[in-house]
């Protein structure tokens, strides 16, 4: 069964945001920002999205952005000082019984509130929403004329992925070392599946895994899929039947990209209403892989 935090208080995530009387948003108003940006409607049913320590009546002065709410970040964010943590990731998807410092689940909420930093995460209602995930992988890609790849039923104009073309064909060669350097990198790489010297215009996207959308990739007439954590059998079964072609980055890479809009806009937001904050994004390499060797060659 999935678990969503509940807020602490009955008021934490909900109405605008507002300054507090030094001129700074509290954790709640976060909550509302971020939610405002990637409205909680937006989630899958099985995740996990919101509030998952912290005071909603404290003051938030800084942030830090990433990926994952992993001992690398918490180290960075310590370092940093600041107030509040937003991962993409939850930290318990599947819920959880205890949170005592007995696993590195449990020491990363032991640690975070020893130090007065909350943490919040917006994941699938992030990848979906105007401005998340999908449209920042798109904006890299340089997609134009994007839809939805999946729409959601109730926002059809949002949804996960997106769907578009390029300003001109290219082969996809050319596109995969496009996207290579449009990428965070990350020892992985992006690994290319299909004809290399074919020419592709029309491009699918999603950040993360992407195994349940080959389908509708190939359903919207996509002649390249872009995603991650793509499986042996499903890519090869897939490819056996030709496009969209495959380009698998990182469930890292292709999401942090989702990162830097964010900021800007809670930055945006925060000094409409009048409110001092620090934004910054985290740079830490949080893919489970830290070096990537070739094999079969001769080593002796």
């Amino acid at each position: 069964m999935s678990h969503t935090p509940a807020p602490a208080s009955p008021d934490a995530g909900h109405g605008p945001a507002r300054s507090t009387s030094e001129g700074h948003l509290t954790v709640g108003d976060v909550v509302a920002l971020v939610e405002a940006a990637a409205p909680p409607g937006l989630a899958a049913s099985w995740d996990s999205n919101g509030l998952i320590c912290g005071d909603p009546a404290e003051p938030v002065r800084s942030i830090l952005l990433a990926v994952d709410p992993v001992a690398a970040v918490v180290d960075e964010a310590i370092d940093a000082g600041v107030d509040m943590v937003i991962t993409h990731h939850p930290l318990y998807l599947r819920g959880t019984e205890h949170v005592a410092a007995t696993d590195p689940k449990g020491r990363t909420v032991h640690r975070l509130i020893r130090a007065g930093i909350a943490l919040l995460n917006a994941h699938t209602s992030l990848d979906a929403a105007h401005g998340g995930v999908a449209d920042a992988l798109a904006e890299r890609v340089g997609l134009v004329s994007t839809v939805p790849l999946e729409p959601d039923l109730a926002s059809p104009d949002q949804g996960i992925g997106r769907i578009g073309t390029l300003p001109q064909p290219v082969t996809l060669r050319r596109l995969a070392e496009d996207v290579a350097s449009a990428l965070p990198d990350s020892a992985p790489g992006l690994l290319v599946g299909g004809d290399l010297d074919a020419v592709v215009e029309r491009i699918a996207v999603s950040g993360g895994a992407g195994d349940s959308l080959l389908q509708r990739a190939r359903q919207a007439g996509a002649d390249v899929f872009l995603t991650a954590d793509l499986r042996h059998h499903p890519a090869s079964e897939h490819l056996e039947d030709d496009r969209p072609y495959l380009l698998c980055g990182t469930h890292w890479a292709t999401e942090w990209v989702g990162l830097e809009p964010l900021a800007r806009r809670i930055t945006e937001d925060a000094h409409s209403r009048g409110a001092s904050l620090a934004v910054q994004v985290s740079h830490v390499v949080t893919d489970p892989w830290a070096l990537r060797l070739p094999t079969g060659t001769d080593r002796a």
